[in-house]
């Protein structure tokens, strides 16, 4: 996979979703000592709900994957603002915490933010492969299915 992750994007037919400024007092990235810690992305198409629901209720495991990709995709918007819109600095996507707005009878919460993972090493090919934690929760801000957090590392100048 010699290819870009902008590359990559662009043979995957994404573009990347216009960032929207966080609801409150905090930001959507931050850069410490060469790590890029992402906020929580929601399924947001250029600020909008895409997705809204419960899943196990009125949202199936496969629209929440979906979802989840969205949200990803908003990560890895905050990536290339952090980047200078250069994606290539990203070394390596160390972590993903996945939370689902589920039914309590729901267990296929990893499969849902799979959506999340697979997207990030479609996009980052091996860079891409992280540690993760995937757990449901009874709501997410604007009620949507899935919020996901990234922790990425940034190549040496």
């Amino acid at each position: 996979m010699n290819s870009t992750p902008e590359e990559r994007l662009e043979a995957l037919s994404l573009v990347l979703p216009k960032i929207t400024k966080p609801a409150g007092n905090l930001l959507g990235f931050k850069i410490d000592r060469g790590q890029i810690y992402v906020s929580g992305q929601l399924p947001l198409a250029d600020g909008a709900e895409k997705y809204v629901g419960k899943v196990g209720e009125t949202v199936s495991e496969s629209e929440a994957y979906d979802a989840a990709k969205l949200a990803a995709l908003n990560v890895i918007s905050q990536l290339s603002l952090a980047t200078g819109g250069n994606l290539a600095r990203i070394e390596a996507i160390i972590k993903v915490s996945g939370f689902v707005n589920c039914t309590s009878d729901f267990t296929k919460i990893p499969s849902v933010v799979n959506g999340a993972s697979d997207l990030f090493v479609e996009v980052f090919g091996d860079s891409g492969t992280h540690s993760r934690f995937a757990i449901g929760v009874v709501a997410l801000p604007r009620g949507v299915p899935v919020e996901i957090e990234a922790i990425a590392r940034l190549r040496d100048n």
